[in-house]
């Protein structure tokens, strides 16, 4: 049961992701259409996006890391037999959270890439 609530959480968390990337993207598409104009390749849009996901997971692990580690001593004592830093969990929870928010932003990131910098131009 643990495990399906955190699958959800994890699922929830790359539906948000992609979210908030898409929404960011949509409201910067004058400027993205602007700098394709003027000779930005696509890869390095892509890099932009991404970078502002990466910005975002950074500062979600930093906060997340440090509220799980001041509250670990009171989870301690619902562990019978575990102990309650543990590194290696953390460093998975770690990998997997940073690699569902790399592929939850990369899809915007690509669609932003795809911009068509008359049709942005013309828009408004």
């Amino acid at each position: 049961m643990t495990a399906g609530f955190g699958l959800l959480a994890l699922v929830l968390a790359a539906i948000g992701i992609y979210g908030i990337m898409t929404y960011t993207v949509s409201r910067r598409n004058q400027e993205i259409g602007l700098r394709m104009a003027l000779g930005e390749q696509p890869a390095s849009v892509v890099w932009m996006v991404l970078r502002e996901a990466l910005g975002m997971l950074a500062i979600g692990l930093v906060a997340g890391i440090g509220c799980s580690v001041a509250l670990s001593r009171f989870v301690a004592a619902q562990l019978f037999g575990l102990r309650a830093v543990d590194t290696s969990t953390y460093v998975a929870a770690i990998a997997l959270l940073s690699m569902v928010a790399v592929v939850s932003s990369f899809v915007p990131a690509r669609r932003a890439s795809a911009i068509d910098p008359l049709t942005t131009l013309r828009y408004e």
